[in-house]
């Protein structure tokens, strides 16, 4: 049988679920589609460029890419995480030097995690004061009764 997580172990019924943000959801769903465009992208240079630049070269640093962005992922619990989702959205948008149409593509992916990003937060603080909200309507009504 399966080890139970900490918060497994932890659980009591009536305990309240803590929310999932979703402005990591969104920032992880972005990285993660950025992650296969970059790969297929890798691929589109690997046949494209055979004749100027060595195809392990193209192949390498297009997985590197892909795995980075896989990679910052696990980090956007920290805001550490974010600032290298930037770097990593302005480094696809400099593959367009190697694949011009990844200028337009990394444009987009940039405006997508951009509205991913603040969008996300925005919805965190609804939550949250959704959330605050609830619990002090509960505890008002519990004591009533």
């Amino acid at each position: 049988m399966a080890r139970l997580t900490r918060a497994q172990r932890e659980w009591r019924p009536d305990m309240p679920k803590k929310r999932r943000s979703i402005k990591v959801t969104f920032a992880s769903t972005v990285l993660s589609l950025v992650a296969f465009v970059v790969f297929f992208g890798t691929l589109v240079a690997f046949g494209l460029l055979k004749a100027t630049i060595p195809q392990p070269l193209v192949l390498g640093a297009g997985i590197v890419l892909a795995l980075l962005l896989l990679g910052c992922c696990a980090l956007l619990s920290r805001p550490l995480g974010y600032w290298i989702g930037w770097v990593l959205q302005l480094v696809i948008i400099a593959t367009g030097f190697v694949v011009p149409m990844m200028f337009l593509v990394g444009i987009l992916f940039a405006l997508t995690w951009w509205y991913g990003v603040v969008t996300g937060a925005r919805i965190d603080r609804e939550n949250k004061e959704r959330d605050a909200a609830q619990a002090e309507w509960e505890r008002n009504h519990r004591k009533n009764d």
